[in-house]
């Protein structure tokens, strides 16, 4: 007699989605540590570098954050922790935002406060990524 086991939630995410939600960490990641090459070296090109990263990780976080809500949103998607997981990546993308204006100031002028939000972006940036692939999903594969 076989025996069929219905599961009730999906343990991935979209794979598109899940490659957004990843590619945030190396970007912000790049751009924590261009902004740590700066401050040691006064190159103004590291902070070209790191707003270029940030502007890159803003775009996939952003992108992430529609799919994000797209699940929320979605009744046959929606599971304990999704809450928690939007939350993580909506605060990884405003303070990913106000470290871009900061970037966006004179170079001399965007330290030491550019390096310290782009190290609280990368925290939030793994937390989000920690919650979006560990968070599970109704509907999964049957």
């Amino acid at each position: 007699m076989a025996v069929i086991v219905e599961r009730r939630y999906s343990t991935v995410i979209h794979p598109l989605h899940a490659v957004l939600l990843a590619g945030t960490v190396p970007l912000f990641l790049g751009a924590a540590l261009s902004d740590a090459a700066y401050a040691r070296t006064y190159e103004i090109q590291w902070n070209n570098f790191a707003s270029w990263l940030i502007v890159g990780g803003l775009a996939f976080a952003g992108m992430a954050l529609v799919l994000a809500i797209i699940d929320l949103c979605r009744a046959d998607r929606r599971a304990a922790g999704i809450v928690l997981y939007a939350v993580a990546l909506l605060s990884t993308w405003v303070v990913g935002f106000f470290n871009a204006l900061m970037h966006a100031r004179d170079a001399w002028a965007s330290m030491p406060t550019g390096l310290v939000l782009s190290a609280i972006v990368v925290v939030l940036a793994c937390v989000a990524t920690w919650f979006g692939f560990c968070t599970p999903r109704i509907g999964g594969a049957k």
